[in-house]
Formats: C-alpha cells, sequence, structure tokens
C-alpha cells in the first residue's frame, strides 16, 4: 500500500480477500465485525491490546476551568472520555526504520 494515501476499510478487506482467500463479501464481514468487536469493547470502558501493534484505552477527563484563546475569557470544560492509543516498541521500531 502506497505511503501517500490514506488506507480505508475497504482496502482492510482487499487485503484479506488477497491473502486469506475469502470471498470479497466475507472478507468485508471479516473486517466489518472486527472493528466493531474494538468499538464495542472500547465502548464499555475496556483496553483493547493488539500484539505487536499497540493499545486502545478510554481515559476519562474531569471537568476542568479552560480559557478562550481569543477572548481570554474562562470556560468550564465538561468532564469526557477520550480515546489514548500507545503503539508498541515493536511498531516504533517498524515506523523508524529499525530492524
Amino acid at each position: 500500500m502506497s505511503n501517500n494515501r490514506t488506507v480505508t476499510r475497504a482496502d482492510l478487506a482487499d487485503a484479506v480477500y488477497q491473502e486469506v482467500g475469502l470471498s470479497r463479501k466475507n472478507s468485508a464481514q471479516l473486517v466489518k465485525q472486527v472493528i466493531d468487536t474494538i468499538l464495542d469493547t472500547l465502548e464499555t470502558g475496556e483496553t483493547v491490546k493488539l500484539s505487536s501493534f499497540g493499545n486502545f484505552a478510554v481515559r476519562h477527563k474531569r471537568a476542568r476551568m479552560g480559557r478562550n484563546p481569543k477572548t481570554g475569557q474562562e470556560v468550564p470544560i465538561e468532564p469526557r472520555r477520550v480515546l489514548v492509543f500507545r503503539a508498541s516498541h515493536i511498531l516504533k521500531d517498524r515506523i523508524n526504520g529499525v530492524k
């Protein structure tokens, strides 16, 4: 896959089709099922760990006071959940060309 474009869900399904030999329809369903499982797991607040890739986790941010950069006026920021990704050392090394 090229470095100058975004990999889409369809690209992932096509890769499964090419590598595993499932039908295109079954490959697309498999990719959808994997993504849905990851989303459902994160939605419940659990961590998703993909060996040799990284961890996805949901963190809770507490309420705090922020500031509007244009006006300088203080604004309350509501508590929220944020998604964080921490890449594995294997992924970091691979991206940096370390063997």
